[in-house]
């Protein structure tokens, strides 16, 4: 090797480091006075080990004020599956966006989609640049292409957000178009509009987290999916979540070790409450049926009333959508019917066979949820529940009212099965509701001595009208199971119904009622 090679390639390394150490050292000082993370320190957790490679290191390298153009692009492995990444780097112009960072996102993208591997977005950024906005906003390579491609990815391949800091404006959709988004909490955001702009515009004073923080965006608009407490456990939250699932549309979810169920001293019949009013934890059933600690919960904090996360059943990945009675009664909500709309789509787009677990009054009534919706929402999920392919079981745990029944994958929506616990019940409404419903009128009428005895009277009429052993004798349901014997039952039905092909009609696709 010559002497002026040796200086070449000296050279060459000195560039490499320098660019990898990212902005100034007054910006690495601000991030860990935030509880922030260096992006490549952020890379080295999420990988298996080093990534494998990088691209566009070089982009913009012209300028020592902008390494790597404030995006890392990358290839490693998570779980020993192959996965690429886009990172922000905050230390170079606050993660912003120039140029050839949108280059070197929609390149990765588009690699990504070649590959059908799943694509990772570490986002920490405040947006466009308005110096380079004519380069990079509004051209078809342009930012607004880095949407457009999550949208043509969407159901393809995985996309995951972490986000660690903001995302700001435009930048906001890319958590918004991810099937997951972990939000770190304290430093996470994304938001349209900043506070500062927002009491300019419209002259609303609003702090960060009112705006657009993790807690908010976890519990209230739904946008976030998953609370962090720190980088390091959004990190592992990603990872965790990545193992639920295959590297695209065209395979199968990993099948890991089967586990036992998680010790209890109580059974699923002591869990389950005689009285059909008296609320129980639908966790505590969940627990009772899945593989020990293989629950991972979307959405946990939004929507209470409806339970939707990713479970293993003896080593293989389902969905689970179950009612949850302790809070607000299991009813079902504009917000609860689109958490379940997006995760049984979900489900279904990465052949996640999917277990409704039913324990549901029906839909809320009344004005202000007549005003906020609730048709259109309701009819989206039941429209999600339609399209699925996927092997689905409903099991009724208890009751099962009204349109609820639609919802929760009730026998007209085509499940593989519809199974029953002993304590279920299927009706168009409970037995009060459905008897004041009917007889007000003779109700009043009656002498209130004579009141008491007539209502009970016409409640077990209803009861036996609706016996559950009726249903199942005209096949409206399609087994009763002993509630100790539901999870055998599960794994050997999921198991027979893993064979079952769906043939693709001709239309292009349903007019969803969003």
């Amino acid at each position: 090797m010559t002497r002026g090679y040796e200086e070449q390639e000296d050279r060459l390394r000195q560039r490499i480091e320098q660019i990898e150490q990212g902005g100034a050292p007054k910006y690495h000082e601000k991030n860990s006075d935030q509880g922030k993370l260096f992006v490549r320190d952020r890379l080295e957790l999420l990988f298996d080990e080093d990534c494998e490679f990088e691209d566009a290191l070089f982009a913009n390298c012209t300028d020592p004020d902008l390494p790597a153009d404030g995006v890392v692009t990358a290839i490693g492995k998570i779980n020993g599956q192959t996965v690429c990444v886009i990172a922000n780097d905050s230390t170079v112009k606050a993660g912003s966006w120039g140029a050839r960072t949108v280059e070197k996102m929609i390149r990765m993208q588009e690699t990504a989609e070649k590959m059908l591997v799943p694509l990772l977005y570490l986002v920490d950024s405040a947006g466009a640049r308005i110096t380079d906005q004519v380069e990079m906003y509004p051209g078809r390579r342009g930012a607004g292409r880095i949407f457009y491609n999550q949208v043509k990815l969407s159901g393809v391949i995985p996309q995951v957000c972490i986000l660690f800091g903001p995302s700001a404006a435009g930048g906001a959709y890319i958590p918004a178009f991810c099937d997951i988004v972990i939000m770190v909490d304290g430093n996470a955001s994304m938001y349209l509009g900043s506070p500062r702009i927002v009491e300019i515009v419209v002259g609303e004073k609003a702090t960060l987290e009112e705006l657009g923080g993790a807690k908010m965006h976890c519990s209230i608009s739904g946008c976030g999916d998953v609370l962090a407490y720190s980088e390091v456990e959004a990190i592992e939250l990603a990872r965790d979540y990545l193992s639920y699932l295959p590297s695209n549309c065209r395979n199968k979810p990993p099948i890991y070790h089967s586990l036992p169920i998680k010790d209890d001293e109580l059974t699923i019949e002591e869990i389950i409450p005689d009285n059909q009013y008296t609320s129980f934890d639908m966790y505590e059933l969940i627990e009772h049926l899945i593989d020990e600690d293989s629950f991972f919960e979307i959405k946990k904090l939004f929507a209470k009333e409806l339970i939707t996360g990713f479970a293993r059943l003896d080593g293989e990945t389902i969905g689970i959508i179950a009612n949850q009675p302790r809070a607000k009664g299991g009813i079902l909500f504009h917000d609860s019917a689109d958490k379940a709309a997006k995760f049984i789509c979900l489900c279904d787009a990465f052949h996640i066979p999917l277990l409704f677990l039913v324990d549901v009054p029906g839909f809320m009534v009344g004005t202000k949820v007549e005003q906020a919706g609730i048709i259109r929402h309701g009819a989206k999920m039941i429209a999600a529940v339609s399209e699925a392919t996927v092997p689905k079981i409903s099991v009724i745990v208890r009751k099962a009212y009204g349109a609820g029944l639609y919802a929760m994958a009730g026998p007209a929506f085509e499940p593989d099965c519809c199974l029953a616990l002993p304590s279920a019940q299927i009706a168009v409404m409970g037995p009060e509701a459905a008897i004041n419903a009917v007889y007000a009128n003779k109700i009043a009428e009656i002498a209130e001595s004579e009141r008491a005895e007539f209502i009970a009277e016409r409640q077990e009429d209803y009861r036996k009208n609706i016996d559950l052993y009726r249903l199942a004798s005209d096949m409206v349901i399609d087994g009763i199971v002993p509630a100790g014997e539901l999870r055998e039952e599960l794994i050997r039905r999921f198991e027979a119904y893993s064979l079952h092909t769906t043939v693709s009609g001709s239309r292009k696709h349903p007019v969803y009622p969003v």
